[in-house]
């Protein structure tokens, strides 16, 4: 009797302890609540560290709050995360790394990094793939070919991304693309517990 007492408590401290490892290696998710409704991303810290890393610390200052999607292309990808409301660009800190070359790809669903055609460019603006956009991936160290770093994927609410993708634009303070109606991330959060 002891025996089969003392395999059980083996068994479930290993489960336990198996659960428990899986929990803490769970890929870190965000909610970004838009006045279009919720989305929600799991991030690849694994794949690209610098690039998540700067993303949630962007997230953790509520330097997302009150942005908005500036610049939607049906068929392409809807971009944001670094003008207000009133379309007035906000300060950031200094670019990361381009990791683009991680081997994710610009598939349909994922967020990569937006930046200027510099490389190492990227600070916290970004954009979701609407379709495979495969030609944004690195194909070479050219700052045509380097590509863009995927750090993440949609895993709920892509109906929202394509609601989004939707709306009428138009051309604002010189800016191209720009949504008729403002489309808000009214704020970004880590989910907890993932």
């Amino acid at each position: 009797m002891k025996k089969l007492f003392f395999l059980m408590a083996i068994t479930a401290l290993l489960a336990l302890g198996l659960t428990l490892s899986g929990w803490a290696k769970a890929n870190p998710k965000v909610l970004m609540k838009t006045s279009k409704g919720d989305i929600i991303i799991e991030l690849f810290p694994q794949k690209a560290p610098v690039t998540v890393e700067n993303f949630l610390r962007y997230v953790d200052d509520g330097f997302y709050d009150g942005t908005i999607f500036h610049r939607v292309i049906k068929g392409f990808m809807i971009q944001g995360g670094g003008y207000t409301t009133e379309l007035h660009r906000k300060s950031t800190r200094p670019p990361i790394k381009n990791e683009a070359t991680n081997g994710l790809s610009n598939k349909r669903g994922t967020i990569a990094m937006a930046r200027t055609m510099e490389i190492n460019s990227a600070t916290a603006q970004f954009f979701i793939n609407l379709v495979d956009n495969t030609f944004l991936d690195h194909r070479d160290n050219t700052p045509e070919g380097y590509g863009y770093c995927v750090f993440g994927r949609v895993i709920q609410g892509m109906d929202v991304v394509d609601a989004i993708a939707e709306v009428k634009t138009m051309t604002r303070r010189g800016m191209r693309n720009v949504p008729r109606e403002t489309i808000e991330i009214i704020s970004v959060r880590r989910l907890e517990n993932n």
